[in-house]
């Protein structure tokens, strides 16, 4: 073998794999990833653009804030709020801190989710609990695609979910 291709063969790609939307994104941190410490809030602004953390900006974001790849990636998924793929049509939130529990949010959860598997089967309704939505003294609370409700039902929540699913 010449020595031409053993050293081909032989180097390192040092060049990280360039992500969908890494311009876009190198736009949208411009100011925010100069400041120490803004990986967090680099994610957030991320989220809040796209609806998500896309898998492909991982790299870019880390190479912005002056963080690994790995420290990127922890912080993405040690965050429950933060989340890697696109968020359904319709997000419900259900309160699950004490005093919600107290006036029966757990059994609220448990039929909603029986509601949801008979009548709502496609992947547009998302549910997931949340720990205090502020709304104690109206408990069991819920969140649907950011609007607070107090004092839900399971059906309560059901025709919000087929209102909001009857407009898109």
């Amino acid at each position: 073998m010449s020595e031409h291709g053993k050293k081909k063969r032989d180097q390192v790609a040092t060049r990280r794999p360039e992500g969908e939307f890494d311009p876009e994104i190198r736009v949208l941190l411009a100011d925010l990833s100069q400041e120490e410490g803004s990986l967090l809030r680099c994610l957030q602004r991320v989220q809040e653009h796209f609806g998500y953390v896309p898998d492909s900006s991982i790299g870019v974001i880390a190479e912005l804030c002056n963080v690994s790849r790995a420290e990127t990636f922890g912080v993405l998924t040690y965050y429950a709020d933060l989340r890697t793929v696109p968020p359904a049509a319709i997000l419900v939130r259900i309160c699950g801190a004490e005093a919600c529990q107290s006036v029966g949010s757990r059994e609220l959860e448990v039929e909603w989710h029986n509601i949801q598997e008979r009548s709502f089967t496609d992947a547009s309704v998302e549910t997931a609990e949340v720990f205090c939505l502020g709304n104690c003294a109206l408990g069991p609370a819920a969140m649907i695609n950011g609007e607070l409700i107090g004092r839900v039902t399971p059906d309560v929540i059901a025709e919000h979910v087929t209102s909001l699913l009857a407009k898109s």
